[in-house]
């Protein structure tokens, strides 16, 4: 016999863990030009935590590896891009639109 459950495709969706579409990529950066540029995920809006404190100045991050990077306040190259400074430690990131306890991509 088959039970008849009111589970509808979106509760049961909610009920899943989470998968890795909900987690960002490993590297990401805000930089058109590079090659770890995706504006998609961009839009959904990627927060980063950088040795436990949340940055919103990242222009790149590598989560594998365990690095930022930063402006260098407002001094540019000479191409006028911005200058980077690399910080390495434990990064974190997380969509923000998935509200609270969303599932967080880390180092292991």
């Amino acid at each position: 016999m088959t039970e008849n459950t009111d589970q509808t495709p979106e509760s049961t969706a909610a009920a899943m863990p989470a998968t890795g579409a909900d987690t960002p990529p490993d590297r990401l950066a805000i930089n058109p030009s590079s090659p770890h540029f995706d504006a998609e995920k961009l839009q959904r809006g990627v927060a980063i935590r950088f040795k436990g404190t949340e940055r919103t100045n990242v222009e790149e991050y590598c989560i594998s590896e365990g690095w930022v990077k930063v402006q260098a306040g407002k001094t540019l190259d000479r191409k006028g891009r911005p200058l980077l400074l690399k910080l390495t430690g434990p990064v974190e990131a997380w969509y923000e639109d998935l509200g609270e306890n969303p599932p967080v991509a880390k180092a292991d």
